[in-house]
Order: C-alpha cells, then structure tokens, then sequence
C-alpha cells in the first residue's frame, strides 16, 4: 500500500549545489541552477529556520550543529581571492538542533551536536543564492561517514515529525558528481549520465511504487545503470536519502537540466 501524504506543507528539496563557490561567481555553467535556485524559493512560505544536509561534512555519528552564530568554512580549493571573503553570517538555531538530536535520539540513532562547527559551501553558497538577506537561522546536519545508504533513509524517518514545523529541508548535493567527467572534453550528450539520472527520476517520483520499494531501489542504487560513474563516491547522492526517508511520498521533479554540462536533477517533496 502506497504511503499516506504528509500533513505538513513543510517543503524537502534535494538539488544540485554546483561546483565550489562558482555559482556566486558568475560562472556560465551554473546559469540554470542559479536560476533555479532564485526561484523556487518563491513557491515556499517563508521558513522559521532551514535544516540542510551538506554533502560536504561526514561523521562518525549524525552530528548536527547547535551554536549560535557558526563561522564559515571556506572548504574548496584554488578559487579565485574573493571566494574566500565570500559573508553568510547567519544565525544559528540551538532549539532546532536539539531537536534533531532528541529525535535521532529517540530512533535509536546515536547522535551528537557540535556547537563549535561552521557552515560549510553545501549551506552558504545555495543560501546565498535563495535567501540573500540572511534573516533565517540555519542548521547543518552531516552524513554518517560509511555512507550507508540504509542508515541515511532511516535518519530520514527519524527526523519526520520535523516536518511539523515551519521548516525548510534542503539535501545540498548533486545528482552527478563525477568530477573527471565534468572536465573531461567529450560531446553534447552523455548516455551514462542519462541513463542514471532517468533511473533516479523514476526511483524517486514513480507513483505506482510503494514507500517500500523506493527505499528499496535507493538502498540498493549501486544497481543502477552507470552507478559509479556517476558517483565514484556516493557523499552527494545520500542527501537525498535523508530527504526521502523524511518525506515518506514520492516527489516532484521540480529541475532537469545542465549544470556544468552535466544533467542534474532536484526532487521535491
């Protein structure tokens, strides 16, 4: 039997979080997702504060950070000087964090908070994109390092009472992240790609599948066509994990389009 829909108008959003800091930059190849980003911030209410799940920070345990106003973390190399004086001084939200602690904790996931970490490139630079005011407390929520796919579904189920709140979700990744392939010289179209990003449309917003068998076919998404050329390592694929174990429904494909010359997708839910 299918799942039942949420209750919640709570928007979950997986999209592709582009190269670095480049999409602030004006690089062409992130034309389409910056456009994206601008405006599907308009189809959301306005968020009391905003969960992201970056593809960039891994830990032992799901960590999550609770401090009051986290510092940037600059984590990309060999970009231009102003993409280190990059500003996103948002406030954080402690009462969100321990919240997510209580119910990871109550699932009987081992978690931690860490009230000294900053904000890493999968928050501020989407952000600085979508919410340019910087008026919304934010927290970040790493993946678990081993990048069990299982694991992140259930940490998905563990925080969907979240989705009770005014929040917005976001799984800050990318649905191709070959980076040999995004600059090795090659034609217009990429079967590979293609083949995989259909396989994950159709995983995700396939209405004749059960939560069952969704969960079922991401868990098992080495199987997919083209896999591992698309995801040598898996770390921006598993936001979505996170985002459809909360959601519990099938998305919307909401972005299918070029991003640094590779098709990406975004799901909402």
């Amino acid at each position: 039997m299918q799942a039942s829909q949420r209750t919640s108008d709570a928007p979950v959003l997986y999209f592709p979080q582009g190269g670095g800091p480049l999409p602030l930059l004006g690089d062409p190849g992130h034309k389409n997702m910056v456009q994206f980003l601008t405006e599907i911030r308009r189809t959301f209410p306005e968020p009391s504060a905003i969960l992201v799940i970056s593809a960039h920070w891994e830990e032992a345990v799901p960590t999550i950070t609770s401090g009051d106003f986290p510092p940037l973390i600059y984590d990309y190399d060999g970009f231009p000087e102003e993409s280190y004086a990059i500003q996103y001084p948002a406030p954080g939200s402690p009462p969100l964090a321990q919240e997510t602690l209580r119910l990871l904790t109550r699932a009987g996931i081992e978690a931690r908070l860490d009230g000294t970490r900053g904000f890493d490139h999968g928050l501020f630079v989407p952000l600085t994109i979508m919410y340019p005011a910087v008026n919304i407390p934010c927290v970040q929520l790493s993946l678990v390092a081993g990048l069990d796919p299982a694991l992140h579904l259930r940490i998905g189920r563990a925080l969907a009472d979240l989705q009770r709140r005014d929040l917005l979700i976001l799984g800050s990744g990318f649905s191709f992240h070959n980076m040999r392939a995004f600059f090795s010289p090659q034609g217009a179209s990429d079967p590979r790609n293609e083949a995989f990003q259909d396989w994950l449309r159709d995983a995700c917003t396939n209405n004749a599948l059960t939560r069952e068998e969704r969960e079922s076919r991401l868990t098992e998404w080495e199987s997919a066509p083209n896999a591992r050329y698309c995801h040598p390592r898996e770390e921006h694929l598993l936001p979505l994990h996170v985002c459809c174990g909360l959601a519990g429904t099938p998305a919307s494909l909401v972005f299918d389009n070029q991003v640094l010359g590779k098709r990406a997708l975004a799901l909402r839910w």
